[in-house]
């Protein structure tokens, strides 16, 4: 294991986020997390930038047959993201994805006001934006995301992460300035194997997380 939990991943994250602000490469960065696992690690590399924490949403769409291996991804109210080689493989068309794609804009809405209860999206216009996750495996639901992101016209978007593999690194890669990654295994399975505790993070924790960034750090 590589890490011992996403706090862990969070801090080491933080100390290279911190080189690149360093660097002139961020200024004076926001931090959005994508929950709900990189919640926790947004929270660390946010206290390490000593920069404000908001949420950027974004769901996978799951293959009917196993909701496990996304195929494509939502953001925001854009129409779904598709990995066009996952849905050739799978002999997929979207039509046959309509129903997990009503069922995952439903959680997203539900996510959404959970999170927010009402509050406005952080203004990012003109800024450096840190977008975090705990790792990208295809980099789909990351790409839906960061092309929602952009739509915001903030200045800069540095995508950080712990751990990805090279086929998600190439995917993200033309949606953003920079990608910030700390470890891109030749084998690649899952992002959980390279954690040693990777349970999953509530909604509770998101909200308290997302609460605790708006109180003085």
């Amino acid at each position: 294991m590589l890490f011992h939990d996403r706090r862990d991943a969070g801090q080491r994250l933080g100390e290279r986020l911190r080189e690149v602000k360093e660097a002139g490469r961020l200024g004076c960065p926001v931090v959005l997390a994508l929950p709900r696992g990189g919640a926790l690690v947004a929270d660390e590399v946010a206290r390490a930038l000593h920069a404000p924490l908001d949420v950027l949403l974004a769901r996978r769409i799951g293959a009917p047959f196993n909701p496990e291996l996304g195929v494509g991804a939502l953001a925001g109210e854009d129409p779904p993201l598709y990995d066009e080689r996952a849905l050739a493989l799978l002999d997929l068309t979207p039509d046959q994805l309509s129903p997990e794609v009503a069922r995952e804009r439903n959680e997203l809405h539900r996510r959404e006001y959970l999170y927010r209860r009402g509050r406005p999206p952080s203004d990012v216009r003109d800024r450096a934006v840190v977008v975090v996750d705990d790792g990208l495996a295809t980099g789909v639901t990351a790409r839906a995301a960061l092309r929602t992101l952009r739509r915001r016209r903030p200045g800069r978007i540095v995508l950080a992460v712990p751990v990805c593999s090279q086929e998600a690194a190439t995917v993200v890669d033309p949606e953003v300035d920079e990608v910030v990654c700390l470890h891109h295994p030749e084998a690649f399975r899952s992002v959980g194997e390279w954690y040693e505790d990777f349970r999953q993070v509530t909604d509770e924790e998101v909200i308290g997380i997302v609460r605790g960034a708006l109180a003085p750090r």
